[in-house]
């Protein structure tokens, strides 16, 4: 297993263990099995496993199979504060005290606020006291190192990394998302400050895998490396060395065993021109499938009236290289999710985006259309009712 350090200088596992997966078996989790996996990966020398308070179950379950294998001084914990849950500093106390007790610990390595997507939710934080709160927990030594996990733009996240000394972040990144999210721009942005970046989604939820056009799945096998879409997925995330551990959401042995060879044989730097080149030919496949040529330069921003264009045609697009569900999802997550966000009927057709789009797309056209596709009348109420609740009081 290669390691890569945090910002004390502590080896943390290139692969990381993500643990909203586990088999389920009559609605719970098996336990047994999982902690025959996770046994494997600490074998295999993955030292950091990834949970959230609103994965069903599983801080309860690695907590049990933490003590009963004793190995819990050996590895880290990382789990996540619920911020779209808090309301007051009373409810930052109750939620951590009970992931505490679930996790059978009395202290987490790595703490998260969950899923930020807008600075407004970072501002409602420390309105309530949590910098102060996070003082006291670290001088305690409750927490060990602070993190945030994002969904949104590069600006977004950029502003929420500049506005606190984090000791680590984790953001969705794999070869399709080079300049999505917080993206690679992003992933830089984080390194150069020296705050270790986790990973999150290397395969988009196994769609990097599963759902690749037939035609990638053919020149994939065909290459003379003989890598597996996950391996080159892994592959390319290893190779840079910006990169500091990988989650995988594993449930089997075999995955886990797999996986962890790939982050045992990668190392920064390993890829090959012709390895990029290949990358971008895959990338190429998926997209003959995308409804509009949308690269996401973003130089058709900003919107007079506040509509993220690339990430609603990124939305829109990957309704039709992955599935509808995904790219629903992608669109409500990286740009509904934000307070100042306007949906595309908010266009009032001035065509400044149109006169600096570098692909010539009629976007004035083109946004109704996504807008129509994505947002469907039956789920514009659920799109609304949603937003109101993880951006309510910020």
């Amino acid at each position: 297993m290669e390691y890569r350090k945090n910002k004390k200088g502590e080896n943390i596992s290139l692969m990381g263990f993500g643990c909203m997966r586990f088999t389920t078996k009559a609605g719970r989790i098996d336990l047994d099995k999982a902690e025959q996996e996770i046994m494997a990966a600490y074998n295999a020398g993955v030292n950091y496993f990834d949970t959230a308070y609103i994965y069903t179950g599983s801080e309860a379950a690695i907590g049990e199979i933490f003590e009963r294998t004793g190995i819990r001084d050996k590895i880290n914990i990382a789990t996540k504060l619920p911020q779209y849950l808090i309301s007051n500093r009373a409810a930052i106390d109750r939620y951590f005290a009970e992931e505490l007790s679930r996790l059978r610990t009395t202290w987490v390595d790595y703490y998260l606020m969950h899923h930020l997507t807008d600075y407004s939710q970072w501002e409602k934080l420390k309105a309530i006291g949590i910098e102060d709160w996070i003082a006291q927990k670290k001088a305690s030594g409750e927490i060990r190192n602070i993190g945030f996990s994002f969904h949104g733009t590069t600006e977004m996240f950029q502003k929420i990394l500049n506005d606190y000394d984090w000791d680590f972040c984790m953001i969705q990144y794999n070869y399709l998302d080079e300049v999505s999210q917080a993206g690679v721009d992003g992933l830089h942005a984080a390194a150069a400050k020296g705050v270790p970046v986790m990973i999150m989604e290397p395969l988009r939820g196994g769609k990097l895998v599963n759902l690749l056009p037939e035609s990638a799945k053919k020149m994939i096998a065909a290459h003379p490396h003989g890598w597996s879409p996950a391996e080159w997925g892994f592959r390319w995330l290893y190779n840079q060395s910006e990169v500091t551990c990988v989650l995988s959401g594993m449930n089997s042995v075999e995955m886990v065993n797999e996986n962890c060879r790939i982050a045992s044989e990668a190392a920064a730097g390993h890829f090959t021109q012709e390895d990029f080149a290949f990358i971008e030919k895959i990338k190429a496949e998926i997209k003959r499938t995308e409804k509009v040529g949308c690269t996401g330069c973003r130089y058709c921003m900003p919107c007079p009236k506040g509509i993220d264009i690339p990430g609603l045609f990124r939305g829109w697009n990957l309704m039709y290289s992955e599935t509808k569900v995904s790219g629903r999802k992608d669109y409500f997550q990286t740009t509904v999710l934000r307070k100042e966000s306007a949906f595309a009927t908010a266009c009032v057709g001035c065509g400044k985006c149109e006169k600096h789009c570098p692909q010539e797309i009629p976007i004035r056209e083109m946004i109704k259309r996504a807008d129509a596709d994505v947002r469907p009348w039956y789920l514009k109420p659920a799109f609304s009712v949603a937003k109101s609740f993880m951006l309510r009081g910020k």
